[in-house]
């Protein structure tokens, strides 16, 4: 019988037949998107239409459950979170969702049973390109363990047309390439112009008096762009539950106009689409530039404009215009000081959309927003100068100056008189040309801020913002990031996966925890056997990647040294080069006894703007166009750049490691989450007690590390007192290795190529202390070489490694959020079942 009401009969699913979940059901599903979908025939070559039919498969059976989990979030009416991040550096899809839908053995002998590898498929997909480094990818990692918590939390982010750059090397320098991710479309997303918001720049406040005599203000004479949303499912591990990360692409208001031209005037026909285009065109603009300046903070506003605007939206939608349970029922988590506008738009949208009085709009604003602060480097906290903030956001800004004078109100009440302190905590600070400081802005406006790691909490409150913490110390909490086994063990690492399942079972891919059984086997010689199997397959994988992409050999045998990250002074890639030196010194000098082989892997973007960054980068290549092809040092000693390093890089990389190192100086590092990827698949750490390092040395015991370098007071205490050339003079390999890179050993034809390089290690001002730590470095280096050598206990060491990093797992941190931040409450679907 036909229902009168359309509506019904399009929602209403019950007749609809679900998705098979068989390998026969999944032939037949990329047969139909193949056919029907993407319209392709028999003679078709073009090979990303066969990964798009496949994406489009294992897709279907991700949107009954997306529909399910958004149906039993409304239905539970229960609070909800919003996580705000410039970057979710996702990765591919595929393998994901195959992976947390529990069809890896159905997918693959589907693909078999049409000629096809599953693998093969994967690789063609491109990687998402919207993060950068490690705070993108761990907010990717929190959404996925958001999802397998099954939290109702909704990610928001902007959906760059290009990421971050695709990286070359070309004679040596990192080049920059356009990175189109989106060339050939993206099958994981559902565009949603529905919820389409317009975001307002440039005008003036103009103030005015409502129906009933009260002063009001509104933002009038802007120059709008629209934020159309991008839905992407985010699965939880089999448990139904399919959550949403919102992106958001930047559009003109009109696309285009017909007048000019008309008249002539083609590309003023199209200035308008195209200006407000370049919001969402590319990650990370270079800021050196007054012009760059200004679209990194049209981002920042658009990011929080539009998503704000869309959490209102449904509120209304939900519950009209009252407010009273706002707070109640939802919390912003300010992924970093880039969405901290947040605070002010949300104040501003209140107070001027919904007509809520200030002391309303603050007990709101206060009780809804989070802070997490991710670095310790004073210059990496945004502020933007008024002047730009004034002529693009005039609105927001008047609410900035609002809340900072209440601030500075409180703060004399607190502390009469004390007029220094109050410059030094105000919001707007005082100069040639003042600045907005968006981190203090976030710490008034949020009812939580929190670290990354122990130490980098306790440096904060100590540190950057102890004037803070003296008055607010309830506010402030660490919570220490971790990352997702499912994505960093179970898809990446399927040999040790497949052991690990086989010896205590698949608990563990929920529960990292339960990796603590390991322990008592590595004294099992069978095991240890196997274990040692796994790595020495995956560091064969990982050999056949460098061959083809580096054009250089990795002997297995080997030990892997391997330091992949954002390329940055102080995560001290340098130092790694320094050491690299002087092995091959060692070796050119004939002081080889008791070597061990090593490959040495080096891996990063540095920004395009960044001298030093891509100077270290030249170095590297130099040194190991030298290394490479001396006879002298042959399978002795390796070493390779590896170009354009990315999340899908990183899952063949991390577990082929046999050494992780995490450098940094000590007191930068707020946590660094690679060192997690390589701890869960057994590589021994070499750092210093720097971020989320020292917890991780907690865990896996002393024994189990190989530590170096000054602690964080001892760096604070060097300071001023610090003469690299007298530590470099008293030591003489330390002497060889900067007299082969002064004297142009590695840059024979360019002749101070590397001047800037050596001035800085021999600078006393050198914050990263390069210097300080070389000897401790080296001395560590080789208590690793010569534990490598012991394989029985190499073995043990990395089995210790995986068993104790269940702390490092982001179900554990989302927890942690949860319990002390958010307060939410599980909402598992009706059904755990996507398909049938």
């Amino acid at each position: 019988m036909m229902k009168k009401n359309n509506d019904v009969v399009l929602h209403d699913i019950t007749d609809v037949p679900c998705v098979g979940k068989t390998s026969a059901d999944l032939v037949k599903g990329i047969q139909r998107h193949y056919l029907r979908t993407l319209g392709q025939h028999t003679t078709s070559r073009a090979a990303h239409y066969k990964y798009q039919a496949v994406a489009f498969t294992i897709r279907d059976h991700l949107m009954e459950c997306w529909k399910n989990t958004k149906d039993a979030y409304e239905e539970q009416d229960g609070k909800r979170a919003y996580y705000l991040s410039l970057e979710f550096l996702m990765g591919r899809a595929l393998g994901n969702a195959i992976l947390n839908l529990g069809l890896d053995k159905e997918s693959t002998d589907a693909l078999h049973m049409l000629g096809l590898e599953l693998e093969e498929k994967i690789e063609m997909e491109k990687d998402a390109g919207l993060g950068n480094g490690g705070l993108g990818r761990l907010a990717a990692c929190f959404i996925d363990s958001c999802a397998t918590l099954q939290l109702p939390v909704t990610g928001y982010g902007i959906r760059y047309e290009y990421g971050m750059f695709r990286q070359s090397i070309e004679d040596g320098y990192q080049l920059e390439e356009p990175d189109h991710w989106l060339r050939n479309g993206n099958v994981w997303e559902i565009e949603r112009p529905e919820y389409t918001q317009r975001i307002h720049f440039g005008g003036h406040s103009e103030y005015y008096h409502d129906d009933h005599g009260n002063l009001r203000c509104r933002w009038v004479g802007s120059h709008d762009v629209l934020a159309v949303p991008f839905d992407t499912p985010i699965p939880g591990f089999k448990n139904g539950t399919v959550n949403t990360l919102r992106l958001w692409k930047s559009e003109a208001t009109d696309e285009f106009d017909l007048g000019e031209f008309n008249s002539g005037d083609y590309a003023g026909s199209v200035a308008e689409k195209n200006e407000a285009e370049h919001i969402s065109m590319v990650l990370y603009p270079n800021d050196a530039s007054e012009n760059g300046k200004e679209l990194r903070l049209r981002q920042q506003y658009f990011l929080a404009s539009a998503s704000i605007k869309d959490v209102l939206r449904q509120w209304v939608t939900e519950h009209g215009e009252d407010f009273s349970q706002f707070a109640k029922k939802n919390v912003f988590q300010l992924n970093d000081t880039h969405p901290t506008v947040s605070v002010a738009e949300l104040m501003r949208i209140l107070m001027d959309d919904y007509r809520l009085e200030w002391d309303e709009a603050w007990a709101i604003t206060s009780k809804t927003m989070a802070y997490t602060n991710h670095t310790l480097l004073p210059e990496a906290l945004e502020r933007w100068p008024v002047h730009l903030f004034s002529r693009l956001l005039p609105r927001v800004l008047d609410i900035i100056y609002e809340i900072n004078a209440r601030f500075l109100k409180a703060l004399a009440k607190k502390w009469p008189g004390d007029v220094e302190r109050q410059r030094r905590m105000s919001i707007i600070e005082e100069g040639d040309v003042q600045q907005v400081r968006m981190a203090y802005l976030a710490i008034v406006g949020c009812f939580s801020v929190n670290g990354v790691a122990q130490l980098h909490s306790d440096l904060l409150v100590k540190g950057l913002f102890s004037d803070f913490y003296a008055l607010w110390p309830e506010k402030f909490n660490n919570k220490t990031n971790g990352v997702t086994q499912r994505r960093w063990m179970a898809w990446c690492n399927k040999p040790l996966s497949q052991l690990i399942t086989k010896n205590i079972g698949d608990g563990w891919i929920t529960q990292l925890d339960e990796l603590k059984q390991l322990a008592p086997l590595a004294d099992k010689k069978s095991f240890r056997k196997n274990w040692g199997a796994c790595k020495y397959a995956n560091k064969e994988r990982l050999s056949a990647v460098v061959e083809e992409v580096c054009g250089v050999t990795f002997h297995p045998d080997a030990m892997f040294d391997i330091q992949v990250k954002r390329i940055h002074e102080y995560k001290r890639q340098l130092l790694n080069v320094l050491h690299v030196i002087h092995l091959y010194d060692r070796i050119k000098r004939g002081d080889i006894e008791n070597w061990t082989n090593r490959c040495v892997l080096i891996g990063g973007k540095a920004a395009p703007g960044y001298y030093m960054a891509k100077q270290i980068i030249k170095l590297v290549n130099n040194v190991a166009n030298v290394v490479n092809n001396d006879p002298d040092v042959g399978n002795k000693l390796k070493l390779v750049f590896f170009p354009n390093y990315r999340v899908s890089a990183m899952e063949v990389i991390a577990p082929a490691a046999d050494l992780s190192e995490q450098i940094s100086t000590a007191g930068k590092e707020a946590s660094g989450t690679g060192n997690m990827k390589f701890m869960m698949n057994g590589a021994m750490t070499i750092g210093t007690l720097d971020g989320a390092n020292i917890e991780i040395r907690e865990e896996v015991g002393d024994e189990n590390f190989f530590l170096f370098g000054l602690t964080a007071d001892e760096v604070a205490k060097v300071r001023g007192h610090y003469n690299p050339n007298v530590i470099i003079d008293s030591d003489d390999d330390f002497k060889r290795v900067m007299k082969l890179i002064e004297c142009g050993h590695f840059s024979q034809f360019e002749p101070g190529l590397f001047d800037a390089i050596s001035g800085s290690i021999r600078c006393s001002d050198d914050p990263w202390l390069t210097a300080a730590d070389f000897r401790s470095y080296v001395d560590a280096q080789q208590a690793a070489a010569l534990a490598y050598q012991d394989k029985k206990g190499w073995v043990k060491m990395s089995i210790y490694n995986t068993a104790y990093s269940g702390k490092f797992s982001t179900d554990r941190t989302m927890q942690d959020y949860n319990r002390d931040i958010w307060h939410l409450d599980s909402v598992p679907p009706k059904s755990d079942e996507c398909g049938c």
